[in-house]
């Protein structure tokens, strides 16, 4: 069996594959495929049953110490794909638009690697569905996935980011990414006809006034030094011109970088909320915390020799990178596990989650050997 793999093969094969959360299938069928061509000595490959699109696979370490973990996601987004390339998604209305394609081959790189030189310590690769909806990580410590043999000591992942040259590693201690706060708020009054308002009680008035005043949380409730961040990105209400509706709903998300932040926020959305039912005498029901993320918390004691480490790393490129909004359900492995979260640079023409997210695969094999250099410098400590 080759010690190398075809990295960029692989990754364009994922892309063509994308599946949404908690379907996917092929893409789990695929990743076994290509584990089972590596050398199999050390390897251990295991399925949670509730779960059964992950995929856990243990490396046995020659002298271990510690079990260390190594995350990545592997779902994609409802996103029609237009990049033109060759090797786009064949999955009408699905793509890879968050780099998950690309966090999956690094994924294998570095697994092929210590499936070919024995780690000292206790490998877990944890190939983790449904990140982008439904919570996959907290849905496998649920299920048990990650006890006895298979507990790891510390975690680390990584994801994607465009806006970073192609194999650059950024990290930060703290807070990394956001936590989040999915929102939906359901406006219930009393619809009519359009000539007779005094006879109705309209909920796209209500719902207007409490959107204007979600946006002063942020502005006037929330310390600017903190920062915070309140969207509704979804709006439904009415069904023709002359009828007033008597009901709408909102949807949304609430970002902050401590969950204590994001509690702030909830409570003063549902203290809007209130305020709106008593002025315009209707019903304002709010759901809070449908699908939503902790913070990506970068554990202390093993984020700064993480830092240290790719600052001194000849082959490695390093910047400190400031928090961003943006949520990861890895937030909620590292409330359950010490770890580290970075970001690997891929020099995108387009945002994340964008149609037109095209990365730099330069990035693939510059980020295996960032991780497999950095594991085995960890692995040499105490």
């Amino acid at each position: 069996m080759s010690e190398t793999l075809d990295l960029i093969h692989i990754r364009r094969h994922l892309h063509q594959i994308p599946e949404l959360a908690l379907h996917e299938t092929q893409t789990a069928a695929y990743l076994r495929q290509v584990i089972e061509t590596m050398p199999q000595q050390w390897l251990t490959i295991h399925h949670i049953p509730s779960l059964p699109t992950a995929l856990m696979v243990k490396v046995q370490g020659s002298k271990p110490q510690r079990c260390i973990g190594y995350r990545t996601d592997i779902d994609a987004l409802p996103v029609t794909e237009a990049t033109g390339l060759p090797y786009a998604s064949t999955n009408p209305g699905r793509m890879h638009a968050c780099g998950h394609d690309i966090h999956m081959t690094v994924a294998l790189g570095v697994l092929n690697y210590f499936a070919n030189h024995q780690p000292k310590d206790d490998l877990l690769f944890f190939f983790q569905p449904a990140e982008e909806n439904d919570n996959g990580g907290k849905l496998a410590v649920e299920a048990g996935a990650f006890t006895g043999e298979w507990r790891p000591d510390e975690f680390y992942g990584l994801h994607v980011n465009p806006e970073l040259p192609a194999g650059v590693i950024g990290c930060r201690n703290g807070t990394l990414f956001a936590g989040t706060t999915e929102i939906n708020v359901d406006f219930v009054g009393k619809g009519g006809h359009a000539a007779y308002p005094h006879l109705a009680n309209d909920m796209v008035v209500a719902c207007a006034s409490f959107i204007m005043q979600a946006q002063t949380v942020v502005s006037r409730s929330v310390d600017p030094i903190e920062g915070g961040v309140v969207t509704f990105g979804k709006l439904n209400a009415g069904s023709i011109r002359n009828v007033i509706a008597g009901r709408a709903r909102l949807e949304g998300t609430i970002r902050g970088l401590t969950q204590t932040m994001i509690e702030h926020i909830d409570q003063r959305l549902q203290a809007i909320a209130n305020g709106i039912a008593t002025s315009f005498e209707c019903e304002v029901n709010v759901e809070l915390n449908q699908g939503g993320y902790l913070p990506v918390e970068n554990d202390p004691q093993l984020t700064i020799p993480f830092i240290q480490f790719m600052k001194n790393a000849p082959d490695v490129d390093f910047v400190e990178t400031a928090p961003a909004m943006t949520g990861e359900d890895f937030g909620y492995m590292l409330h359950q596990f010490p770890g580290t979260m970075f970001w690997l640079g891929v020099d995108g023409h387009a945002p994340l989650h964008s149609a037109k997210m095209t990365p730099d695969e330069s990035a693939i094999s510059k980020g295996v050997t960032a991780i497999t250099e950095f594991l085995e410098d960890r692995m040499s400590r105490e």
